[in-house]
C-alpha cells in the first residue's frame, strides 16, 4: 500500500457484527480427509498407551514367577498347584493383546521386502513365544516368558512415546476453512438484503460486508469505503484502504466502513482456496525420511537371521540335529531382540520434547527436529516474526512551536477514542514514555482525512497525507516526511489550529531479540533470509537494521512457497519461520516449518515446531537442541546394537570349543544392561546447553 493512500478514521461503530463475521465454513472434502487422518494418528497413540499399561500390569506376575528373576534378586514367591502356569498364561495374553499390533505392522515390511523394526520385533517375540510354549509342553526346559513380556512392554512404551512426540497437526486446512464465514448478506435486485449460505453465492452476485465482518468471496468493491485487514492472506502489516474498484479477498476482515462487493470468485476459485491447495500439496510432497532406528533394525534383522542359519548348520554338523541346536538358534534370535533399540530413539525424543518445552520450543514433528541440525538457511517472515506485526512510533519531528513530548501527548489525546492500528501505536508510545495525556472534547471524524478534537480552546487534528492536502509543510516536517517514506514508514501529521506542528513516523516495530538471533545463526554458519509482503523500502530497512543476508519484498503467498522451493533446488535445507496464514504453504513446504506461538492457528498447525514464547532467539536454540539430540540418537543406536557384536557370536557358540557358551540367562542380562545404558545416556541430554 502506498503511504499516500493511508487514510485515518474515527473508531468503528460498536454495532454487533453480523453472523457472517464469525461463521465457520463447512469443511471441504480435503479438510475432512485431513481431519480423519489426524484422528487415525491419535487413535494409534491411544491404542499403544492403553496396551502398554494393561500389558505392564499383566507382566508383573510373569516377572515375579520367573525363576531367573527370583535367582538374580534373591527372593521367592508362594507356589501352589497350577502356579507353574501363571507365567505361560499371562504371557499368552500379553502376546495376543500387546504383540499382535507389531505382527500386523510387520506385514507391509515383509510384503515390500524392507524388513525393519516391526519385522525384527515380530521375529523376536514370535520365536520367544513359540519356543517357550514348546519348551513348556515338551518338557525341554528353559523358555523366554519374562523376556517376551518385557520386550513387548518396552516396544509398546517406545511406540507410545514415539507416536506422542511425532503427532503432527493435520488441521491446517480446517483452520483455513474457519476463515470463511458460513453466511453472506446477499443484496437482491430489489435492494433487499437476505442472509444466505456462502455456498450459494455465484459470480456476479452483490453482497454487503458490514464493519467488522469477514469478506465471503473474492470480488470488487462497487460501493463504500473502508480499511480491510488482509494480513492473514497477503502479509501486509497495515490495513489496506478499499474504495470503489478495489479488490477484496475472501476471509479477510473488514474495518470500520460498509462495503458492497460484486462477487468475482467463490469456492475453489478464491485466493484462500488457492492457499489451501498449496498447503495440501506441500504436506503431500514431503519425502519420507527413513528413521535411523528402523534402518538399524533392518540391518540387525538380516544379521540375526544369518547368524541363526549359520548356528543351525554348524551345530547340526557338530552334534547332529537335537534340542540343543534348536535352543541355541532360539537364543540367537531372542538375543537379537531390540529392547534397547526400541527405546534408543523414542527416549531421546521424549526428553528432547520436554527439554525444548522448558526452553520455549514445542516439538510437534520429530522428523522436523531431526532435520533442523542440517539447516543451511533460515527464512523468516517479517511481519509478526522478526517484528511485532503492529504499527509503532519510530520517530517524531516537531516545529519550533511544539516540543516532542507535548506533541506526542496531544496526538495520543486526539486518538484516545480510535481503535485504528496507527492510533493504537501512538497511544502505546505515549504510555511507554509515561506522558500525561490531556482530555479533549468535540471529537469529530474527518472522513478520508483523519480526526479532529478541541483542547484548551484550540483545534487539534491528526491524520495522513489527505489531511494536509493543499498545505505547504515547514521544511523540518517536509524533510522528515521524505526521509521516513524512503524507509517505507507511514507518516501522520498533527495540526494545531490547522497548522502542521508535528509529524510522526510509524512502522512495524522490530522485536529486540531479532538482531541477536540473526547474529547467533551466523555464528552457527547458517544464512538468514527474510520474506515479506511489505514494500521494497520497508524490507530493505529491516534487513539492514538486523543484518539479514537476503530479503524478498512484496511476496504473495504462492511466491513465498516458490522461494522455499527455489532455495531447496539449490541444494539448501530451508527452515521457514512464520506466524501468518500466508506463511502456511511455505511452512509446510520447508524442510523445517517453525511457527511463532503468538501467530494464527493455521501457521501453528502447518509447522513441525512452534516457538511458544514468540522469541526469534529460540530458532538458534532449536538448532542447538537438534544437534545435541541427534548426537544422543547416534550414541544410543551404537549402544543399542553394540552388544550384539559380542552377544550374537557368543550365543551362536563361536567360543564353545574353549568352553565359553552364552546361556539365555546371560544373554538376557546383556540385553538389560544395554537398555539401562541407553536410558542413562538419554538422560544426559538434559544437560545440553541451549542458551545463546
Amino acid at each position: 500500500m502506498n503511504h499516500a493512500e493511508r487514510q485515518h478514521h474515527a473508531p468503528a461503530p460498536h454495532a454487533p457484527a453480523p453472523p457472517a463475521a464469525h461463521g465457520r465454513a463447512e469443511p471441504t472434502p480435503h479438510a475432512t480427509m485431513e481431519h480423519a487422518a489426524h484422528g487415525d494418528h491419535t487413535g494409534h497413540e491411544q491404542m499403544f498407551r492403553q496396551r502398554f499399561w494393561v500389558c505392564l500390569v499383566l507382566s508383573i506376575p510373569v516377572i515375579l514367577y520367573s525363576d531367573m528373576i527370583q535367582m538374580w534378586l534373591g527372593f521367592t514367591v508362594p507356589t501352589f498347584p497350577g502356579s507353574e502356569w501363571i507365567a505361560p498364561l499371562f504371557s499368552i495374553i500379553i502376546f495376543i493383546y500387546g504383540g499382535l499390533p507389531f505382527l500386523r505392522m510387520a506385514v507391509p515390511e515383509v510384503q515390500n521386502r524392507q524388513p525393519g523394526m516391526m519385522t525384527l520385533i515380530s521375529l523376536a517375540i514370535s520365536v520367544a513365544f513359540v519356543y517357550s510354549l514348546a519348551a513348556l509342553l515338551l518338557n525341554l526346559g528353559g523358555g523366554f516368558f519374562w523376556e517376551l513380556v518385557t520386550l513387548i512392554d518396552i516396544m509398546l512404551l517406545g511406540h507410545w512415546l514415539e507416536m506422542r512426540s511425532v503427532r503432527q497437526a493435520s488441521g491446517a486446512l480446517n483452520e483455513l476453512a474457519k476463515l470463511m464465514p458460513d453466511k453472506a448478506e446477499l443484496i437482491k435486485p430489489d435492494g433487499a438484503v437476505e442472509l444466505v449460505p456462502t455456498t450459494q453465492l455465484r459470480t456476479g452476485d452483490l453482497v454487503l460486508v458490514r464493519p467488522g465482518g469477514r469478506v465471503p468471496a473474492d470480488g470488487d468493491v462497487t460501493e463504500g469505503e473502508s480499511s480491510v485487514n488482509e494480513s492473514m492472506i497477503t502479509g501486509e502489516s497495515r490495513p489496506v484502504r478499499k474504495q470503489v474498484g478495489g479488490k477484496v479477498i475472501a476471509g479477510t476482515v473488514n474495518g470500520d466502513g460498509s462495503l458492497r462487493v460484486r462477487v468475482g470468485a467463490t469456492g475453489e476459485q478464491t485466493a484462500l482456496a488457492g492457499i489451501m491447495r498449496l498447503v495440501r500439496q506441500a504436506q503431500q510432497s514431503k519425502s519420507r525420511t527413513q528413521v535411523l532406528a528402523d534402518q538399524a533394525a533392518g540391518w540387525l534383522f538380516y544379521i540375526a537371521v544369518g547368524v541363526a542359519i549359520i548356528t543351525a548348520v554348524a551345530w547340526t554338523i557338530a552334534v547332529g540335529l537335537n534340542v540343543e541346536v534348536i535352543s541355541r538358534v532360539a537364543t540367537v534370535l531372542v538375543i537379537a531382540c531390540p529392547h534397547a533399540l526400541g527405546l534408543a530413539i523414542p527416549l531421546v525424543v521424549a526428553i528432547t520434547t520436554s527439554l525444548g518445552a522448558r526452553n520455549g520450543i514445542l516439538v510437534r514433528d520429530r522428523l522436523a527436529l531431526e532435520r533442523a541440525r542440517d539447516i543451511g538457511i533460515v527464512m523468516f517472515d517479517k511481519t509478526g516474526t522478526l517484528t511485532y506485526g503492529k504499527q509503532g512510533v519510530v520517530d517524531i519531528a516537531t516545529t519550533e512551536a511544539m516540543d516532542r513530548a507535548r506533541a506526542l501527548a496531544l496526538a495520543a489525546a486526539a486518538e484516545a477514542d480510535s481503535e485504528h492500528m496507527i492510533a493504537q501505536g501512538i497511544r502505546q508510545q505515549a504510555a511507554q514514555e509515561h506522558l500525561s495525556v490531556p482530555r479533549v472534547s468535540g471529537f469529530e471524524a474527518l472522513k478520508g482525512r483523519g480526526v479532529r478534537a478541541r483542547y484548551d480552546g484550540h483545534s487539534l487534528s491528526i491524520g495522513g497525507p489527505n489531511l494536509i492536502a493543499g498545505q505547504s509543510l515547514p521544511d523540518v516536517l517536509r524533510q522528515f516526511t521524505a526521509k521516513a517514506e524512503a524507509k517505507g514508514e507511514t507518516v501522520v501529521y498533527l495540526l494545531a489550529n490547522d497548522r502542521p506542528v508535528a509529524s510522526f513516523a510509524l512502522a512495524d516495530v522490530i522485536r529486540p531479540e531479532s538482531k541477536r538471533a540473526v547474529q547467533e545463526l551466523h555464528r552457527m554458519g547458517i544464512e538468514v533470509a527474510m520474506l515479506t509482503g511489505d514494500s521494497e523500502a520497508v524490507a530493505q530497512q529491516v534487513a539492514r537494521e538486523i543484518g539479514i543476508d537476503q530479503y524478498f519484498a512484496q511476496v504473495l503467498p504462492e511466491h513465498k512457497d516458490d522461494k522455499v522451493t527455489t532455495l531447496q533446488k539449490q541444494g539448501k535445507r530451508v527452515a521457514m519461520v512464520g506466524d501468518g496464514i500466508n506463511d502456511a504453504p511455505a511452512l509446510a513446504r520447508a524442510d523445517v516449518g517453525i511457527a511463532i506461538g503468538s501467530g494464527t492457528n493455521v501457521a501453528i498447525e502447518s509447522a513441525g515446531i512452534i516457538l511458544v514464547q514468540s522469541n526469534p532467539l529460540d530458532v538458534p536454540r532449536l538448532i542447538a537442541l537438534s544437534r545435541a539430540s541427534y548426537r544422543k540418537m547416534i550414541e544410543n543406536l551404537l549402544w543399542a546394537t553394540g552388544y550384539n557384536i559380542i552377544a550374537l557370536p557368543l550365543a551362536a557358540g563361536i567360543l564353545a570349543p574353549v568352553g565359553i557358551l552364552l546361556s539365555p540367562a546371560v544373554g538376557a542380562l546383556f540385553m538389560s544392561v544395554s537398555t539401562i545404558i541407553v536410558a542413562l545416556n538419554a538422560q544426559l541430554l538434559r544437560r545440553a546447553r541451549l542458551e545463546t
